[in-house]
């Protein structure tokens, strides 16, 4: 599987890459099934007139993979994204039943994939039978054939730099100053 997960990391990493040159978050996104690509994006709209927190490549992938009929669902499905994915974007790849995510460069700042999903992820969790909380949508994902394998770090090195390539550009002002901005020139020095 090593070779297979090296080889579709790198067409994210090119996905990152091309949308670090567009001046956008280096985020990039791609769906495999069978060792055949069946959806791929990149960060869009982090910067500019147009700049938004809905255009994120595992989103963008998730529409190509939309629009190419789901290719490959129902089967087991890898997205290979370069930076971990945030709780929009790993609950939606969870319920597009993308069976595994392997992820390059941590998110010390909005990553989810550290989320505990063994239990629901609300207060009124003692009003729900036992019926219901077993059909909760975090704990779903988590039994049986359905679980999501995660699998973080692969490939770290070759994202940092783009991320840190980012931070270091003056022009570009998204998430400037934050958490994650800061982890990441820490670790680039």
């Amino acid at each position: 599987m090593q070779i297979t997960d090296e080889k579709w990391m790198r067409v994210a990493l090119d996905q990152a890459a091309s949308a670090l040159s567009n001046g956008e978050f280096p985020v990039g996104c791609v769906l495999v099934n069978n060792d055949r690509l069946v959806g791929s994006g990149a960060r869009m709209s982090s910067a500019g007139t147009e700049a938004n927190e809905l255009d994120h490549a595992e989103i963008i992938a998730l529409r190509d993979w939309l629009d190419g009929g789901k290719q490959g669902a129902g089967e087991q499905i890898t997205a290979y994204v370069t930076l971990e994915p945030c709780f929009m974007c790993l609950g939606a790849l969870m319920i597009n039943g993308i069976s595994r995510i392997v992820f390059a460069y941590e998110d010390v700042m909005g990553g989810a994939c550290g989320t505990d999903f063994s239990r629901p992820l609300t207060k009124y969790k003692s009003l729900l039978s036992k019926r219901d909380a077993a059909d909760h949508i975090y704990t779903r994902y988590r039994q049986g054939a359905s679980e999501t394998e995660i699998i973080g770090g692969f490939m770290r090195t070759e994202a940092l730099w783009l991320f840190y390539d980012f931070f270091s550009n003056e022009s570009c002002t998204y998430l400037n100053d934050t958490l994650l901005a800061r982890y990441t020139l820490e670790q680039g020095t």
